[in-house]
């Protein structure tokens, strides 16, 4: 699956499981990292989790596997590497600290 069809893919589980905020944003031209980082926000630990273990279970379904994880433990902002594309799911108040969008605002921005 190409790396646009995979962001969008999780943008959609993210939208179908009611995460907040949904942004893709491609990174493609501005980094190595990843082709696209999708953000999210969920509203406490349990959904937090709940929305990272759905976006896991369904892309196991396209035969997209995880990578790596980082976060889940703690739930205020986990990390999926999925190669070319990177899934940031925050807790609100982190979200807004961190603020992923300004740090890579040059990126263009799509809506899910």
């Amino acid at each position: 699956m190409k790396p646009d069809k995979i962001a969008k893919k999780i943008a959609d589980v993210l939208e179908d499981k009611k995460a907040k905020d949904i942004k893709i944003i491609n990174i493609r031209e501005l980094s190595t990292l990843a082709d696209y980082f999708v953000i999210a926000s969920g509203t406490s630990v349990i959904n937090i989790k709940m929305l990272s273990d759905e976006v896991e279970a369904k892309m196991e379904e396209e035969n997209v596997k995880l990578l790596h994880r980082e976060g889940y433990n703690s739930a205020r902002w986990v990390l999926m590497d999925y190669g070319s594309v990177v899934v940031h799911i925050f807790h609100e108040e982190d979200r807004e600290f961190y603020n992923l969008e300004r740090l890579w605002s040059d990126g263009m921005k799509e809506q899910s």
